[in-house]
């Protein structure tokens, strides 16, 4: 995604420059059952995973808390200018 593109916060509505940029990291993993201990990191190329197919990047307000899809704070900036 393309950070250099105005965000507006769809919760609060008014901070347009205090943000966290939350980068995802994903890592694979098979769990025990019974304890929930983690047995073995899984390959990204293991036929029986689910590939993550999510966000790369969730976006924090830096006011008001929220967290949510990077695009979702773009449209709200790209919507208040349409005003």
């Amino acid at each position: 995604m393309d950070h250099t593109v105005p965000y507006l916060c769809p919760s609060c509505g008014t901070n347009r420059s205090r943000f966290n940029l939350i980068e995802q990291v994903v890592q694979a993993v098979k769990k025990d059952p019974q304890t929930g201990s983690i047995v073995e990191y899984i390959s990204d190329h293991d036929p029986l995973q689910f590939t993550y197919q999510g966000e790369k990047y969730r976006v924090q307000c830096g006011v008001c808390g929220l967290i949510d899809a990077e695009e979702l704070f773009i449209r709200n900036a790209q919507r208040q200018k349409d005003i």
